[in-house]
């Protein structure tokens, strides 16, 4: 008797679509890990595929090739998104724990590549300008009040400077403190840029 094969379900499936998300978020991590410490030229997508744990075809079938790859991590669209995505009186907190918590929890910080910017020759002047559109710009055009492009910057560069500290000095006071105990003590910080200033 012939055997019937039976079309997958959508359950046989679902499983393979996480894995290749999984598998996608994995590289994007490993090459903006790597972006953080090198130059994009010298970093080579047999770097990328070891820090991934897979293979540098498997990022060509995602990714198409370097450029394409490096043009996602270069970009701070998604990042953005998430980083502001709470109501303006509570959006401090939410941008302190965000970055903490994406710290702590996925080991990427949202903003702190743009810190390695000189490393890039060319490329760095791509990262500034995504930075300055995707991330202060979006913030400026949040707020109310007098010199809020002003005010965007000075709160994204208190949340570099946390990230800075937590990531790259690993603080260690400040990695043994628990993540609501930081928010607490610093997210004021950030929030006085958001608030407009009494008259």
């Amino acid at each position: 008797m012939r055997a019937v094969s039976t079309p997958p379900t959508s359950s046989d499936a679902a499983p393979a679509r996480r894995d290749a998300e999984a598998t996608k978020a994995a590289i994007l991590k490993s090459a903006r890990f790597l972006l953080t410490r090198h130059a994009h030229t010298d970093i080579t997508l047999k770097d990328v595929a070891e820090r991934a744990g897979v293979s540098p075809p498997l990022i060509l079938k995602y990714f198409g090739n370097k450029d394409t790859l490096f043009a996602r991590v270069m970009s701070f669209e998604a990042d953005a998104e998430e980083l502001l995505d709470a109501p303006l009186p509570d959006l401090g907190r939410h941008m302190v724990r965000h970055v903490l918590e994406s710290q702590s929890e996925r080991g990427v910080d949202p903003l702190l590549r743009i810190a390695f910017a000189p490393l890039h020759g060319e490329l760095g002047d791509t990262l500034r300008a995504n930075f300055r559109t995707q991330v202060t710009e979006q913030l400026a055009d949040r707020l109310t009040g007098p010199d809020a492009g002003l005010r965007a910057e000075l709160a994204v560069g208190t949340l570099l400077g946390l990230g800075a500290m937590y990531g790259v000095a690993r603080g260690p006071h400040l990695r043994a403190s628990a993540i609501d105990d930081i928010v607490d003590r610093y997210a004021p910080l950030v929030q006085a840029q958001l608030t407009p200033p009494a008259r």
